[in-house]
């Protein structure tokens, strides 16, 4: 507990809300998002405030986190899970690790920087382009600078702009911009021109036909907003979990299934039932069960314990106790009842022909401890007959993933030797089960 705490500690003391952006041009730059819109992100370093174009951007990237572990090596990922015992740590290449706290040293944010000086650097430079502008702003309001919109690689639109740009008007025909001199030319002679790229159609003004820059910027938005409106985004199809099977060390399934149950009760000592056959008294059961198992040092071997509970159904047969026979009218009916329970508990253990597989088949065995008791009520007796003794089990099962669960069949074949009254049984009863299990 005093472990975790520490850890616990240790995860609160760092940065809170710390996003490292990805650039196109390779820098990496670790700071707070304050204002993040379809264009531009604004974000809070150790340098300072910067605002970055969003085209700049190539991706942000995930928080991690750096684990220290006793012997002084480290693991790196993103936290998924902690607890009391354990933390749970996504590693880059997509696997899972179970970290037990007393293994850990300490827990760090990873640090995605190449060097605080190239981040201090790209910060300061990024600065003084913001000051820049800010400043030339500034000194269109005061009248000391000619007003103009900046394009890209520092142009601006003014009256000189006709001496940077061809501005002469254009014409568009069948959707296609071409020059005056082949719009003078004859329909059917005119060449299909290359059609001008966006930032070419807003330099020079045009859209279709001749318009003025503000025209064109407010009929763009507009197309823009009604695509969106028209193009709902496809919903994202979900990808199967996948999971890997060296994650899992604990092991819980609850089991259901039912076992012909082959009973036989000799009753030859009774008065009444001299030399009779042994009698039919067991039938169908249903047995429910549980296992809980841990896997032996990473190998496809797993042990734990089991315990089940199984029913004896209600079987009848003649009452032929002779006081029973002797008055008949007093016992229309006569019938003798049974009915019981069997419960067991022990280890089990299984060990996996394909751990990795869709499907995984497994070998299972345990060896029990049963006890028996079957309720034999007569007209005349009643009384509890025992039978307990050791039991062993051999089978096979097979089971598979849904989402975060399994479910599975398992066929055994149960071996127990009967005593007293039942020693005539059979010795060995198939039981079949479906399962639901966890792994953890």
């Amino acid at each position: 507990m005093k472990k975790f705490l520490v850890v616990l500690c240790l995860l609160a003391a760092l940065p809170l809300c710390a996003e490292t952006i990805k650039m196109k041009d390779g820098n990496l730059i670790t700071g707070s998002i304050m204002e993040q819109t379809e264009y531009v992100l604004k974000l809070n370093t150790s340098y300072g405030v910067i605002t970055l174009n969003q085209r700049e951007i190539e991706q942000i990237l995930p928080d991690k986190h750096r684990v220290i572990l006793k012997g002084g090596s480290q693991l790196i990922g993103q936290i998924v899970d902690l607890d009391e015992f354990n933390l749970k740590l996504k590693t880059d290449d997509g696997a899972t690790v179970n970290i037990d706290m007393p293994q850990i040293v300490s827990v760090e944010t990873y640090d995605y920087d190449r060097g605080q000086n190239a981040q201090k650097e790209y910060v300061e430079k990024a600065q003084e382009k913001q000051a820049a502008q800010e400043a030339r702003q500034a000194a269109v309001v005061a009248g000391t600078a000619a007003a103009g919109v900046e394009a890209a690689g520092g142009l601006t639109f003014d009256s000189d702009i006709d001496q940077v740009f061809d501005t002469q008007k254009a014409t568009v025909v069948n959707g296609q911009v071409v020059t005056p001199s082949a719009a003078a030319q004859p329909l059917q002679a005119a060449q299909p021109a290359r059609p001008m790229s966006d930032e070419e159609a807003f330099l020079k003004g045009v859209k279709t036909g001749a318009v003025s820059q503000q025209e064109y910027a407010a009929a763009a938005k507009e197309e823009l907003s009604a695509q969106k409106t028209k193009k709902e985004p496809k919903a994202e199809k979900k990808a199967p979990k996948l999971h890997n099977e060296a994650d899992y060390n604990k092991y819980f399934a609850v089991q259901v299934g039912a076992m012909p149950l082959g009973l036989k009760l000799d009753n030859s000592k009774r008065a009444g039932f001299e030399g009779d056959s042994p009698y039919n008294v067991g039938g169908t059961s249903v047995a429910i069960s549980g296992k809980f198992l841990w896997r032996i040092k990473g190998s496809r071997f797993w042990i734990g314990p089991e315990v089940g509970v199984a029913n004896i159904g209600n079987k009848s047969f003649d009452d032929k106790d002779p006081e029973v026979v002797a008055h008949p009218d007093s016992y229309p009916d006569p019938k003798v009842k049974t009915s019981g329970q069997i419960l067991r508990g022990g280890a089990t253990a299984h060990f996996y022909l394909n751990p990795k597989s869709r499907f995984a088949f497994y070998l299972t065995g345990s060896a029990m401890y049963e006890i028996l008791h079957l309720n034999y009520r007569g007209e005349m007796q009643s009384e509890r007959i025992s039978s307990n003794g050791f039991a062993g089990a051999a089978g096979l099962g097979v089971e598979t993933w849904i989402d975060d669960l399994m479910i599975g069949l398992e066929v055994r074949e149960v071996f127990a030797q009967r005593q007293n009254e039942l020693k005539k049984s059979s010795g060995a009863n198939t039981l079949i089960q479906a399962q639901l299990s966890w792994k953890f």
